[in-house]
């Protein structure tokens, strides 16, 4: 049977042997942090952490270098919101490949980049946009820094606690997901960045003089799939209106559907100056953007000189290309819609099948974005192990660990959520 939406289909240890050879030589060639990570993981959950080498993957489906097939709950860290490897977008790449591989940026524009900005444009949640294109959500946060800088003069950047804006420097001081990314670090990243409790309702009190800006993601990712008390999002709106400040939204993780809406930031009230995307966007290639409103935008000046912000491979003709097939497949198969509906009742489900589970604390989710929380993280990084075993691809989230993160592709057989929901209480009850 073709991977897209079949059940696990585990044929003996996991990882197996070809996973296990690989993984030895990625011991011996990868940075030993890395490795010495997922042994620290392993000991802090008291079981094995040990991960599997993908050979391929199709719709919902990953087949290891073993011939073991796992169900992705997680798309590719939310990266394959129309599944891995889309008809689509295969042939809308491999259209692309035999024509144009690499133009010039900003100096000679390939036609996919040209399209990719206007479909952009056409999609954000103000009118008369302009974007950045980037690589990665890194990049698409650095753009919307220095925009949000030039813009106001101000410096001072307010964040959050338990966001996750990425690791390269800029984003890196943003980065309020846990104090050890930043440290070893800190005499290096920019020091007018104060962080203050997501969903804080005492936003008054979180601004200071030189706060310029605001970021924030409209709902936790990383941070522990994790959504807004009812007013946050407007109450972060007024008080940058009132201060000259930008505001800044980080749709890296939510964009394009997953939380049942184009953006999650939708139903809470609030339009960004700056919203930041990437994962779904791309359909599995690296790409991301930073949009604005023209008169943000304005602020980058006279173009005359030499660009003062751009990268050899923003705007990849491939990456491009993918992109639009992504965001096209995205909008036609209506989704963000299906993830609203399908994710609605899986959490209904969820919650009632976990109910007689003591580990559980909660389970909760906005479209095909869920947490099941329960009480210890050690807990939820044996069980990810556990479910990894039964050919379940999950990841822990939160800044213990202490939540099961489940993204599945939107187009994600409902049949396969049943099934996993069936599991994860036997698991958990076992």
């Amino acid at each position: 049977m073709q991977l897209g939406q079949r059940p696990p289909e585990i044929r003996g240890p996991v990882p197996g042997a070809g996973s296990a050879r690989w993984i030895e030589v990625l011991a011996r060639t990868e940075c030993p942090s890395l490795t010495e990570r997922r042994a620290r993981r392993a000991e802090r959950a008291g079981a094995p952490n040990d991960p599997i080498v993908w050979a391929e993957a199709k719709g919902a489906n990953v087949r290891d270098v073993d011939g073991n097939v796992y169900v992705d709950l997680i798309a590719g860290f939310s990266v394959a919101a129309a599944g891995h490897g889309h008809p689509e977008i295969v042939e809308a790449v491999q259209k692309q490949a035999g024509t144009l591989l690499h133009a010039l940026g900003d100096v000679h524009p390939s036609e996919p980049k040209v399209r990719l900005l206007e479909r952009l444009a056409a999609l954000a949640p103000f009118e008369d946009a302009r974007v950045i294109l980037g690589l990665n959500g890194a990049d698409a946060l650095a753009a919307a820094m220095k925009t949000a800088v030039l813009h106001t003069g101000k410096p001072g950047v307010l964040a959050f606690e338990g966001g996750y804006h990425g690791l390269m420097y800029g984003p890196l001081a943003l980065c309020g997901f846990a104090p050890s990314f930043r440290d070893p670090f800190a005499a290096q990243l920019n020091p007018h960045v104060r962080f203050a409790p997501w969903g804080s309702p005492d936003v008054d009190a979180l601004f200071t003089e030189d706060i310029g800006a605001v970021i924030v993601e409209p709902a936790l990712g990383r941070g522990g799939l994790r959504f807004p008390p009812e007013g946050f999002l407007r109450a972060l709106r007024e008080a940058c209106d009132a201060r000259g400040a930008l505001l800044i939204f980080d749709e890296i993780f939510t964009g394009f559907g997953r939380t049942g809406h184009r953006w999650a930031h939708t139903p809470e009230g609030a339009t960004p100056d700056l919203i930041c995307a990437g994962k779904a966007m791309g359909g599995t290639l690296p790409v991301s953007a930073c949009i604005g409103t023209l008169e943000v935008m304005r602020a980058w000046g006279d173009p005359s000189g030499a660009a003062i912000h751009t990268a050899t491979f923003a705007g990849n003709p491939l990456a491009c290309a993918a992109a639009l097939a992504s965001l096209e497949v995205i909008e036609r198969e209506g989704l963000a819609r299906r993830a609203a509906e399908v994710g609605a009742r899986w959490v209904e489900a969820l919650t009632e099948a976990l109910d007689p589970c003591d580990a559980v604390r909660e389970v909760r989710g906005r479209g095909l974005m869920v947490g099941v929380e329960l009480h210890d993280g050690a807990r939820t990084l044996r069980l990810v192990g556990e479910l990894l075993a039964r050919g379940w691809i999950t990841l822990p989230a939160g800044p213990r660990a202490e939540v099961l993160q489940l993204t599945p592709p939107l187009n994600v057989d409902e049949a396969l959520l049943s099934r996993f929901t069936d599991t994860l209480a036997q698991v958990l009850r076992s």
